[in-house]
């Protein structure tokens, strides 16, 4: 008889990762899903290979609520590299573009407004984007010319600073807030052009998504130290995640309709995304609210099931 494989523990909570430089979000889960023994493990929102910083890790039921966690705003601390255009928009790329022109930095800063609140963005040539069924870094490693076959995109910025500008380096450094979809890569590539100069990003670290910040990531190596106990410390409960949606409370009876998926008339001026509790502070479901009336779109646990 075969031996039936190990699917690992049905443990759930979140994991924020402090993701190092050179290791994909996929390599990540996977060495996060391994010394966690977790049977399912998913991130919430794709970091760069060149990128670091804060990837939420999801485990067991904590997956349900990625919807959520990747719709939320993110902020990031970037570096732009003056005077060169590359093929990727980072310095794995080629040259592709040279300008001797450098910008002050008053002339960055009042560029900024430009790019702030609901703009237009071209995602860049290598980034997984499809086009016509295929991914467009696909495509552009195959030599293929993709001017004017990426399609441009609406996307938020809520806010964009200059920290610092060095003209002798030909660096400068900006943190941003914004919503999902942004490229960062993109954006150094816009302002640059912009600014009638070239540039590509040069750094990227993610400091933030939705209530996840730097102060509860954890580096792999210290993950990598711990003993079992020591690494199931380092989880957060699953509606950590949900920190920032109002949260309504519900009777007994008015959880288990919820859970059975019927809408529900509450006493409530909140309306959008709300989280439902059960008296006993037990998350129960995400719903919608119009109206006062709530309808449920994710259920988080069945009443009926406790026991």
């Amino acid at each position: 008889m075969a031996k039936r494989r190990n699917r690992g523990r049905p443990i759930t909570g979140w994991l924020v990762l402090d993701k190092p430089v050179e290791m994909t979000s996929a390599q990540a889960v996977n060495a996060v899903k391994r010394l966690l023994r977790a049977a399912k493990a998913g991130h919430a929102g794709t970091l760069d290979p060149l990128a670091e910083g804060v990837l939420p890790i999801g485990l067991g039921a904590a997956t349900r609520l990625m919807p959520w966690l990747v719709d939320g705003v993110k902020e990031y601390a970037f570096t732009m590299v003056w005077g060169e255009e590359r093929t990727t928009d980072d310095r794995e790329g080629e040259v592709v573009a040279t300008s001797d022109h450098r910008p002050k930095g008053e002339e960055i800063e009042a560029a900024l407004a430009a790019f702030t609140g609901t703009i237009e963005q071209i995602p860049p040539a290598y980034s997984a984007v499809k086009i016509d069924g295929r991914r467009a870094y696909d495509l552009a490693r195959a030599g293929e010319d993709l001017e004017g076959r990426l399609q441009p995109r609406e996307v938020t910025i809520h806010s964009l600073r200059l920290l610092d500008h060095d003209p002798g380096k030909g660096e400068s450094r900006l943190v941003m807030s914004c919503g999902k979809g942004v490229y960062v890569r993109a954006l150094v590539r816009d302002l640059a052009r912009a600014l009638q100069s070239r540039a590509h990003l040069g750094y990227l670290r993610r400091t933030r998504v939705g209530p996840f910040g730097e102060e509860e990531a954890v580096r792999l190596d210290r993950l990598e130290a711990a003993d079992p106990a020591g690494r199931d410390a380092m989880l957060l409960p699953m509606t950590t995640a949900l920190a920032d949606i109002p949260a309504l409370a519900v009777t007994d009876d008015e959880a288990r309709r919820l859970a059975a998926g019927q809408s529900l008339r509450l006493p409530t001026e909140t309306e959008g995304t709300v989280l439902i509790r059960n008296l006993e502070r037990a998350a129960i479901a995400i719903a919608e609210v119009e109206g006062g009336v709530a309808r449920p779109v994710r259920i988080l646990m069945n009443p009926m099931s406790r026991s």
